[in-house]
């Protein structure tokens, strides 16, 4: 018997007709895969290709990356700068000298009005770092708003906040390499398969060369757990108190690295105190972990020569997460995993250039790591920008999620949103949407017209996306990496640097001060700012002073620190043990667990869960326009265990409503046995979706929301209604 066809046919790649090949970094995660755009005859960008010899991504990309090219000149790209006097009016296409007077103007009439700070800037993770600096420039130097931050609030603040409570500075201690070192990775709510595919990969090519464990806690049979060694189906909003059980299995048995301990770290008998009342049997029964289990994942992390742990908004997204991230330090520290090849407690950022933000935007303080608590830092960066040292706040102001609040409390009355989505992105979309229009005025800076947001700007202005810009990024392992100008700005676009300087000579301080052109010009004010002396008396950590554009596309990337004449890059912070504390020890901190999550009950019975899917990239203002990444996830959808699902007489491609304490989602179903009995998972990419259900709970530390736990119930609902729904959406 013949099976298959008789004849065939094999799989060929369409010819693009690529004339010229252009480097570039990918814009959308935080891997920082470096590409190649093709360009045809006619000078449009038609494809890209991984760069072979590029130490991150050896010549892979994932689906988004491969189809980055098709974003340059995708549907509702924003052409000119529009304008108009209320939300409710039609937009009227306008010149750049109208569109940013009319936005000097009303921050300024509202300044007067209100005060410096009633006017508030939330930026992104999606520029280029010469762009962050630029910004905060504007911000912390002319504009003199304290309230500003990033969108890096949604995602990456728990890690920042740990990184800092652990070691005194952020900045990720380890790099990719370490999974070719490790002898044991634990992963917190990590889905690398679908979150960062080209580190999977190079997880994959490790393991290939030698086995070692890895662990995956996730609540959910992700992608990631089905591939692990050991999976910890752990209760929502309990990491805390597995990671401190884990603490308690190696203190009791002395598998803790005591040397290390006495040597670079404070805290451990506080540490040891509180781990005391964490023993297994208790951990299991608010975990759903076995107790068994988790002596047992204990002893093969401790007893690894190098283990590392990595995680992503499963730790972070929570009123936790801060304390998670934390307590993973912890772990990593009693068993002296910091520093050193495959032992690290790394965070994997999620947008291309969190870290670009998180270094020089100056959104939690001033550049290069600087603190606005600390007078030497204001008057160090006054004086370089020529700004008077009192100018600065002298503590930071509100987080995006604080600013938020705050408009609908009427202290805030201006808003510019630079490539940042709330009305999408931020939880509880009906109270964001009400708060958008207690607005006086609001600025929404982005390359496409169409992004939700812009439904409640007075000001829209188009800029340029990714590759037709110049300048870096900095991905998760702290390599700096060049994005050139692949094409042109698209029509009257502009590149985010030009509008931020062509709006700082709209004030008379902005006038007076340097603001470059160029982006090289940019980075190399900010090597200068680089260089300096730490809090513990030794040079800067953030130095990249030996760094120029030149060594960076040479070396397809360099990590910080760098410093002046150094050949690269270093790959791992803290290998001398000198932390970023005034003693240069780091701190072990004992964290107690309060059970204060929304859960489910009668009402609402389900845990709501929510994580990527690989096609799309956060709220699908691009990859939502690119064909082959859509066509694959192309509605919102909602995993639901099979048997809880069939006793609720609910059938497969089924149309649905989820309800919560603040809204309501319709979704279809998808019957799986990924998700347990009482939970369901939703993808967070889809416009009206997750967010309008999702939990607005913070973590008192970080300020960052708990997206991830949440309590739902499901509906019935009317097919051909709920399908005529879904296709206005898909079409918005």
């Amino acid at each position: 018997m013949l099976f298959g066809r008789r004849k065939k046919k094999p799989i060929t790649l369409r010819d693009k007709a690529v004339v010229e090949w252009k480097y570039a970094t990918c814009g959308y995660c935080s891997t920082g895969c470096s590409m190649e755009v093709g360009l045809d005859a006619t000078g449009k960008a038609v494809t890209t290709r991984g760069v072979a010899d590029a130490p991150v991504n050896q010549g892979k990309l994932c689906i988004k990356g491969i189809t980055e090219a098709e974003i340059l000149t995708a549907p509702g790209r924003g052409t000119d700068p529009l304008i108009r006097d209320h939300i409710y009016q039609d937009w009227q296409a306008t010149d750049w000298d109208c569109a940013l007077d009319k936005t000097a103007t009303e921050f300024k009439r509202i300044q007067q009005t209100y005060g410096r700070d009633s006017v508030a800037i939330v930026s992104t993770g999606q520029i280029l770092t010469e762009e962050f600096y630029t910004l905060g420039k504007l911000a912390r130097g002319v504009i003199g708003t304290n309230n500003y931050d990033g969108n890096t609030t949604l995602c990456m603040a728990s890690a920042v906040s740990g990184y800092k409570r652990s070691f005194g500075s952020d900045g990720p201690p380890g790099c990719y390499d370490d999974i070719s070192h490790t002898e044991c990775l634990l992963a917190f709510g990590s889905n690398l398969p679908e979150q960062h595919p080209v580190i999977y990969w190079r997880l994959k090519e490790a393991l290939e060369k030698r086995k070692f464990p890895v662990i995956v806690v996730d609540p959910r049979v992700t992608m990631f757990a089905q591939f692990a060694d050991i999976h910890l189906p752990i209760k929502p909003g309990t990491d805390l108190v597995l990671l401190n059980s884990l603490a308690h299995v190696i203190f009791s048995e002395r598998l803790a690295d005591e040397e290390y301990m006495a040597s670079y770290c404070n805290g451990s008998d506080e540490l040891r105190a509180l781990v005391q009342r964490y023993d297994p049997a208790t951990a299991a029964k608010i975990t759903g972990i076995d107790e068994d289990m988790i002596r047992n994942v204990a002893r093969i992390y401790a007893g690894a020569r190098a283990a590392m742990t990595i995680w992503t908004m499963g730790i972070n997204q929570s009123i936790h997460g801060s304390d998670g991230v934390c307590a993973i330090n912890n772990l990593n520290l009693i068993t002296g995993n910091i520093g050193k090849p495959g032992g690290t407690s790394l965070s994997i950022t999620g947008q291309c250039n969190a870290m670009g933000t998180r270094e020089w935007s100056s959104c939690s303080g001033l550049p290069g790591y600087r603190l606005l608590e600390n007078e030497k830092h204001r008057v160090e960066v006054g004086q370089f920008w020529g700004v008077d040292p009192e100018f600065f706040p002298k503590k930071r102001g509100l987080f995006m999620t604080d600013i938020f609040p705050a408009i609908e409390s009427g202290e805030i009355k201006a808003l510019w949103l630079v490539a940042t989505n709330p009305l999408t992105s931020m939880p509880n979309t009906a109270r964001i949407r009400k708060t958008l229009e207690k607005l006086e005025f609001c600025v929404v800076q982005d390359s496409y017209a169409d992004v939700e947001s812009a439904q409640y700007a007075n000001v829209f202005f188009p800029a340029s996306v990714w590759a037709e810009k110049d300048g870096c990024f900095t991905n998760t392992e702290r390599r700096v990496n060049r994005v050139t100008p692949v094409t042109k700005p698209l029509a009257n676009s502009k590149p985010d640097l030009w509008i931020f300087n062509q709006l700082a000579t709209r004030w008379e301080q902005g006038r007076g001060m340097s603001f470059p052109d160029s982006a090289q010009e940019v980075f190399e004010e900010m090597k200068v700012l680089s260089i300096g002396t730490g809090v513990n008396g030794k040079a800067r950590m953030l130095d990249i002073s030996g760094m120029d554009y030149d060594k960076i596309l040479a070396q397809r990337g360099i990590q910080w620190p760098m410093r002046a004449g150094e050949e690269t890059g270093q790959a791992r912070l803290y290998g001398d043990g000198v932390f970023q504390f005034a003693d240069g020890k780091a701190k072990l901190l004992a964290l107690e667990w309060h059970d204060n999550n929304e859960k489910p009950d009668h009402e609402f019975p389900f845990w709501l869960n929510s994580g990527r899917v690989v096609e799309h990239f956060h709220t699908r203002t691009r990859t939502g326009k690119v064909g082959n990444c859509n066509k694959y996830s192309p509605t919102a959808y909602m995993e639901i265990n099979t048997d809880a699902a069939r006793k609720m007489g609910i059938e497969q491609m089924e149309y649905v409503r989820l309800v919560s304490r603040r809204g309501d989602a319709v979704v279809m179903a998808q019957l799986t046995q990924r998700v347990p009995y009482d939970m369901v998972f939703v993808p967070f990419h889809f416009f009206d979706c997750v967010n309008r259900v999702s939990l607005g709970l913070l973590d008192p530390h970080s300020r960052q929301p708990a997206f991830k736990q949440a309590a739902v119930r499901i509906e019935k609902v009317d097919q051909v209604e709920a399908g005529r729904l879904n296709r206005e959406l898909r079409t918005y």
